[in-house]
């Protein structure tokens, strides 16, 4: 670990990694783990809220039962950045894991930690995407209603693959062929000015940064439709973005081998959320 993260566990701050899981404990053989991730961004702290409870009903959705509350959490992250300085960018990273069970996770052994470390959001300088030959899972299939780390290996390797053809990231399907997002992030297409997402169908999560960029964007007047999209609708796309919590807003340069520049309603998407997020809470202390 450098000077640039910290670590909350077991009731207490430290700049030291510590073993957390062992050999014998659920959440290292049975995945019983869950995570999601806030952003600071120069001190601010867009939607933390948001994240702390989605953690929260990700760690409920597997079976846990959390000790600590979403307030809670929210002082702690408090806590944390003001220790570190203020003037980068960092990633929260909120996580539950249970250590006891043997099929099923022990609930009353559900352990909380939170690990915050600098990561600078990046440029808006554009990413390549190809479509993946791998298929994200519906919600009879696993569980998706979560953030749960059992469900990013799939995520892992449609990225390696997309990466092995020389793309940054992939379009990633549904079961039906539908799209459904990016391998970590989003999907947006701009078609005549109006924006499209795909419909939360219970393939992927419902992102609060999505969540918060559909409300933006519809406040500044740009018609934004929530519907089922294909293939073809994101090949034929004016513009094509992202939205996730890791780069916020970023667009796509490149869908397989055709180019596509910045379009003007991912750049007005990016500056609404950018902000957003400058009149939003700020670290304490």
């Amino acid at each position: 670990m450098n000077n640039q993260e910290i670590i909350w566990y077991n009731g207490e701050w430290s700049t030291t990694d510590k073993p957390a899981i062992g050999i014998t404990d659920h959440a290292l053989w049975m995945a019983s783990t869950v995570f999601d991730g806030a952003r600071a961004v120069k001190g601010h702290l867009p939607d933390l809220e948001a994240h702390c409870q989605r953690a929260i009903r990700s760690a409920l959705s597997m079976g846990m039962e959390p000790k600590i509350t979403a307030d809670e959490i929210i002082r702690l992250v408090h806590q944390g950045l003001a220790r570190l300085p203020h003037d980068t960018d960092y990633y929260i990273k909120v996580l539950f894991f249970s250590p006891g069970g043997f099929l099923l996770p022990d609930p009353e052994s559900t352990t909380f930690a939170l690990h915050i470390f600098e990561t600078a959001l990046p440029e808006d300088n554009g990413f390549s995407a190809t479509f993946s030959p791998f298929r994200r899972p519906d919600a009879t299939m696993a569980p998706t209603e979560a953030k749960a780390s059992c469900l990013y290996p799939n995520t892992q390797r449609i990225i390696r693959e997309a990466s092995q053809r020389d793309f940054y990231t992939a379009v990633v399907l549904d079961g039906e062929g539908n799209v459904a997002e990016f391998a970590a992030a989003n999907l947006w297409i701009v078609k005549n000015g109006t924006a499209y997402t795909p419909v939360p169908n219970g393939t992927f999560l419902n992102g609060i940064t999505r969540q918060r960029v559909i409300a933006l964007l519809r406040e500044d007047g740009i018609t934004v439709e929530e519907v089922t999209l294909t293939p073809e609708d994101v090949l034929n796309a004016d513009e094509i973005f992202s939205t996730g919590n890791h780069g916020k807003v970023l667009h796509c340069n490149r869908i397989e081998d055709r180019e596509l520049t910045r379009g003007p309603v991912s750049a007005r998407a990016r500056e609404l959320y950018q902000a957003f997020t400058e009149a939003s809470e700020k670290v304490q202390g």
